[in-house]
């Protein structure tokens, strides 16, 4: 059984397949035509004679649509690929294509800017199903006339399909789509014709951007695991920072040095940064030496010298697994001001309480935010210091020794202070039982502040 991985929850996929039932914005299924079928097929003039044989099937990537509109067909006339656009088309059907003219500029076929051939780009490459948040294979495609166009407008990602592509010419034309999947909700990586500005293809996400970055960060964690390397890197270009990080802390350990290792050292150097202080430290020591150096080199000093002095201690000490991104407040604080301060946390669901000093930064107590959600705005912290008091170690207490007392004491964290009481970093329940259990890669759920 695998083991669940660290974040908020998993959500479980969902099936998302293209309804192809009649309706004023969708196409009877007989009219369904399988691009792979295409391939191949006999293209026709006006009077029925055969002038040519498709060869790939081209769609307009620029239109910002969700199902994209069909631009033409690459056609094999001889020894030569011309391009034939949609406006010359009178039929695309399974068996073939008829033109509305007898004739054709032969001029050999150059994809321009916005334009995707949907054998070659998009045929068996990885696809990302965002509303399904999984990573599939094109195994096939599909066109239909929407809205008075041609457009695609679904993949099949079936073994089924796959073999029928494999099987005898006859079959490949044969469409028998049982569960396509909308196209309006997958998107293409690297799929957009190449520009002598960019060089590359320019990135088709942003239509998908707000849904990614709504993402939990174990399912965006379960999509960068799946995805080649050139695809984790179109991904991340397009999800905010803080959601790349959360989902870097939530990926398998092999996979997570893999992504650091692969991304430049500035950009991996930013995504640690954001990455909780225990489970940056974490990150770092899975890499050699000498990419270790060159992440914290290329972060600003502050940041590095926290990341070093976590990793000063031995991974299976309280200091090498505490998170010093702690909430500290006064006794003489308010309960308003702490919730003040709260909202300006961005990593709220990662706290179970806040940590109370007296006026020389000694630990007085730890609060828990439900205490903080009950009290009344005036009250001071001073009144809600009291037993049960919280369980404190220091830097080098063992962690065996930190799930003692937690377990004894019937605390979900420890507060971890240095020789002065002074608090420094923070243990979770979960940090104790992946530092304990390192393949388990388990986060309990954590309480949420209200917004």
């Amino acid at each position: 059984m695998p083991a669940p991985r660290r974040g908020r929850g998993i959500r479980q996929h969902r099936t998302h397949h293209l309804d192809l039932s009649c309706g004023p914005q969708q196409a009877p299924q007989q009219a369904v035509v399988s691009v792979a079928g295409l391939v191949d097929r006999p293209v026709r003039n006006p009077g029925g004679e055969v002038v040519g044989q498709v060869s790939d099937v081209v769609a307009r990537w620029d239109t910002g649509e969700p199902h994209p509109p069909l631009a033409g067909l690459v056609v094999r006339v001889a020894s030569r690929r011309a391009f034939v656009p949609v406006d010359l088309l009178a039929q695309v059907r399974a068996e073939g294509v008829t033109l509305n003219t007898a004739r054709l500029t032969l001029q050999d076929f150059t994809p321009q800017e916005g334009q995707v051939c949907l054998v070659r780009d998009i045929l068996d490459r990885q696809l990302l199903d965002v509303a399904g948040v999984r990573v599939v294979r094109a195994a096939d495609l599909y066109l239909a006339g929407v809205a008075g166009r041609v457009r695609l407008v679904g993949v099949d990602v079936g073994l089924t399909t796959l073999l029928r592509r494999l099987g005898p010419a006859r079959w490949r034309a044969r469409a028998r789509p049982q569960a396509l999947i909308d196209w309006a909700s997958v998107h293409s990586f690297g799929s957009v014709a190449l520009t002598e500005s960019s060089g590359r293809g320019a990135i088709r996400l942003d239509r998908h951007r707000s849904e990614l970055n709504r993402l939990l960060p174990a399912d965006l964690a379960a999509l960068l695991e799946n995805l080649g390397r050139e695809e984790r890197r179109e991904l991340l270009d397009v999800v905010e920072p803080t959601a790349a990080a959360d989902a870097l802390e939530s990926m398998r350990p092999d996979k997570q040095r893999q992504l650091l290792t692969e991304t430049g050292p500035p950009r991996a150097a930013g995504l640690v940064a954001l990455m909780e202080p225990d489970e940056a430290a974490r990150a770092l020591r899975g890499l050699d030496r000498q990419q270790r150096d060159r992440l914290l080199g290329a972060m600003v000093d502050e940041q590095a010298d926290a990341l070093r002095g976590v990793m000063a201690f031995g991974p299976d000490t309280a200091g090498g697994v505490m998170n010093t991104a702690l909430v500290i407040a006064s006794v003489l604080d308010t309960v308003e001001h702490v919730r003040i301060l709260l909202r300006t946390k961005r990593r709220v669901a990662d706290l179970d309480a806040v940590v109370v000093v007296d006026e020389q930064g000694q630990l007085v107590d730890d609060v828990s935010l439900e205490e903080l959600l009950l009290a009344e705005v005036a009250t001071p912290l001073a009144e809600l210091v009291g037993p049960p008091w919280p369980v404190s170690v220091t830097p080098n207490t063992p962690v065996r020794r930190v799930a003692d007392r937690m377990l004894d004491a019937r605390r979900l964290s420890a507060v971890v202070v240095d020789d002065q009481h002074h608090p420094i970093g923070r243990i979770l329940a979960d940090d104790v039982l992946q530092a304990l259990l390192p393949g388990l890669g388990l986060r309990l759920p954590r309480p949420r502040w209200p917004a």
